[in-house]
């Protein structure tokens, strides 16, 4: 016999989904809604479409940029440039991070190199990129990988030192060579804080890449923000900020959600917000 069901139970699981579902949409609601009302007061106030569009006119530049599809391909040619640098960075930073965290003589060999690069933002670099790769991708690939290099490196490399002693005498106690430390006890001990670099260094990617294609570039998010700044079209100029906000959001959104299933004890924590 198939089991009742219990219609008030089905109800209460109805009315806390409900719920969480208010309660998870409701301060994001509440806080683009209260947002948007600054932002047409303060566009009624100055009254300049040029200084500060209302929302009308931004609609209406985001209806002509869909229409003649220039956002479309800007946006294609910025994530292509973020996704291509930020794999660049990954694959070069995490293994030199874990190789420096267990050889110390690598260590003190490329440390102070690091030390001395970190703090240069990647825009001072630009000017080196064009002359080494001129105004197209590669200088923007160049950039991008820079950005997202050192917040990769530094969390891979804070946690290979980090990796308990216990854990690598019993690695060698078992017979696991250099190979077998590196990928098989340095890499997953070091993997959640790799992975916070990941996020970082995502976002960083997206600030560098639009820096880059600002000066560096002949498309992009960066190149169609610069191109309607110098036309006064600042509802263009807008529709490209919310953009790369839209996009960053979602793709950090992605790596939240990525992180669930690879770290569940890290993204379970209760700290974490």
């Amino acid at each position: 016999m198939m089991p009742a069901i219990d219609s008030n139970s089905v109800l209460q699981q109805g009315r806390r989904q409900a719920k969480r579902l208010c309660a998870a949409l409701g301060w994001p609601l509440v806080s683009y809604g209260w947002f948007l009302l600054v932002w047409l007061l303060a566009a009624k106030i100055v009254d300049n479409p040029v200084l500060l569009p209302d929302l009308i006119t931004v609609v209406a530049s985001l209806r002509q940029l869909i229409d003649d599809n220039s956002l479309s391909k800007d946006i294609m040619a910025s994530l292509e440039r973020v996704l291509i640098g930020f794999f660049l960075a990954v694959i070069l930073a995490v293994p030199l991070a874990l190789s420096m965290a267990y050889f110390a003589t690598l260590r003190r060999l490329l440390l102070p190199i690091v030390t001395l690069l970190r703090p240069i933002p990647p825009i001072a670099w630009i000017p080196l990129a064009i002359l080494w790769f001129g105004i197209n991708n590669g200088s923007s690939f160049f950039i991008t990988a820079l950005a997202a290099f050192f917040p990769i490196f530094l969390n891979a490399f804070a946690g290979g030192l980090g990796v308990e002693p216990q854990y690598i005498h019993a690695a060698r106690f078992m017979g696991a060579g250099k190979a077998d430390l590196l990928l098989r006890v340095f890499l997953p001990a070091a993997f959640p804080q790799i992975w916070t670099g990941l996020k970082i260094g995502l976002g960083q990617s997206w600030m560098a890449v639009v820096t880059a294609e600002l000066v560096a570039a002949q498309s992009g998010l960066g190149y169609m923000i610069q191109i309607h700044r110098i036309n006064l079209d600042t509802g263009a100029v807008l529709v490209g900020m919310v953009t790369i906000g839209v996009l960053g959001s979602v793709m950090n959104f992605a790596l939240v959600r990525i992180e669930r299933i690879v770290l569940p004890w890290q993204a379970n924590h209760p700290n974490k917000t």
